[in-house]
């Protein structure tokens, strides 16, 4: 045996046409009517074949944004506005996290995501090494981000030297996880810990992960205590580059869009999380694509969504920017589409992976990430399938969920499904007895 591994994907349909899919080590190496057909080589790799039942091959989605052990959460503090949630509901509670807590909070999150067709995601949260190691697990891909905040308890140097632990730990997981650095906000960390969030990023080569613009008192705060609004300030600490990802960037204006655009800064927003925490906004997207800004979609939390689905809040991504412009041209649904699959940002495609192949999802030489819908799903029976993802659809039409060429769902089943649930509903009771 060769020690390759290959997978054959058979009776699926792309673009109306009956196709196979074969994939190699994690690669597609072949997708037409023709492929997987030819015999094997004597020495050929350990093969999984699987029949898609006529499914529909499909991208699967990125999710941009979210902190997936909050799926203990879920449910708690739920009618709170932003900060009164943060200092009320979740930080005091946070306190109380072990690493078992964010292991099974982050599986439960993982099968979410599986279940709803997202194979890779950016989360910033505690007890990385635990999240990590829940995402190797579930077989799915991150980029995770140890949260930096102003330590009061903590010298400088005692918060840095644990910052810098945490990611050690995260390079020493396989190929499916990255690390990133990931100050909380510009509420919570000061100057000098941006600036030493910029240079740490700089030395080890990751990415920054950061929310931004959420609320317009965030703004005014910024604007009071620096002079500038927030987009400027971090540019003036030289934190916006092609490696930064902002979350939710709901009260930047055009001038910070154009400046994110020319720094080729990515804007993640999280529609669902944002209206349900009422921070009085919308992402300004069409002022986003006239600028040139790289944007992707997130989830945020399952404890500000609640759902980790993003198909649903893709469908809230589009009407919200269609009913806040008052043009019902706004976003067109192949736009609205390319961003949930991570298309319209290199950074939040890539998932921490800087030689991924520039070529479309689905095509030869791309990552064997992918789904298959359920042909017999009634939001897919007629008209046009990317209105229907964009419009109709939850995650309930994803039958199949594969990554890096293996099969995680196969026919709505997900290997451990009963025990996860079981172990995150009894670390949800230790956290909130």
């Amino acid at each position: 045996m060769s020690g390759h591994r290959r997978l054959i994907v058979k009776n699926a349909v792309l673009d109306g046409e009956v196709v196979s899919l074969t994939a190699l080590d994690g690669l597609i190496t072949a997708i037409g009517p023709e492929a997987g057909s030819a015999s094997s080589p004597g020495d050929a790799p350990a093969t999984e074949t699987f029949n898609a039942g006529g499914g529909i091959l499909s991208p699967s989605l990125v999710n941009g944004h979210t902190h997936a052990a909050m799926t203990l959460f879920r449910g708690h503090g739920d009618d709170l506005p932003l900060m009164r949630w943060l200092q009320e509901a979740i930080w005091p509670v946070e306190a109380k996290l072990e690493p078992e807590d964010v292991y099974w909070g982050t599986r439960l999150a993982c099968l979410e995501m599986i279940r709803s067709g997202t194979t890779g995601f950016w989360d910033m949260y505690w007890q990385s090494a635990s999240t990590a190691r829940a995402v190797e697990d579930a077989g799915l891909r991150a980029v995770i981000g140890p949260p930096l905040f102003d330590a009061p308890d903590k010298t400088f140097e005692e918060r840095n030297s644990e910052l810098e632990g945490w990611l050690d730990e995260l390079a020493g997981f396989g190929g499916h996880i990255s690390g990133a650095v990931a100050p909380h906000a510009i509420y919570t960390v000061g100057t000098a810990s941006l600036e030493y969030a910029v240079g740490l990023a700089e030395e080890r080569g990751l990415p920054i992960h950061i929310h931004l613009s959420e609320t317009e008192g965030e703004v005014d705060d910024c604007v009071a205590t620096h002079g500038m609004r927030p987009a400027a300030y971090l540019d003036s600490l030289d934190m916006l580059t092609p490696k930064t990802t902002l979350a939710h960037g709901v009260w930047l204006d055009r001038e910070e869009l154009e400046l994110i655009a020319d720094r080729g800064a990515t804007v993640t927003t999280n529609p669902v999380a944002n209206m349900k925490l009422a921070v009085d906004g919308v992402f300004p997207y069409p002022d986003a694509a006239r600028a040139g800004v790289p944007v992707a979609l997130g989830t945020d939390g399952a404890g500000s969504n609640n759902s980790l689905d993003l198909l649903t809040d893709l469908k809230v991504f589009a009407l919200a920017q269609r009913h806040n412009a008052a043009d019902a041209e706004a976003i067109p649904m192949s736009e609205a589409w390319a961003i949930a699959t991570g298309q319209r940002s290199e950074l939040i495609r890539s998932l921490g992976r800087p030689g991924l192949p520039a070529s479309d999802p689905l095509t030869v030489g791309a990552p064997a990430d992918f789904t298959v819908l359920d042909p017999k799903a009634p939001e897919l029976s007629v008209g046009d399938l990317t209105s229907a993802l964009v419009y109709a659809a939850s995650g309930t039409v994803v039958k199949d969920t594969v990554v890096d060429g293996k099969v995680l769902m196969r026919n709505r089943q997900v290997e451990g499904h009963e025990e996860i649930l079981t172990r995150a509903r009894e670390r949800a009771a230790r956290l909130f007895s």
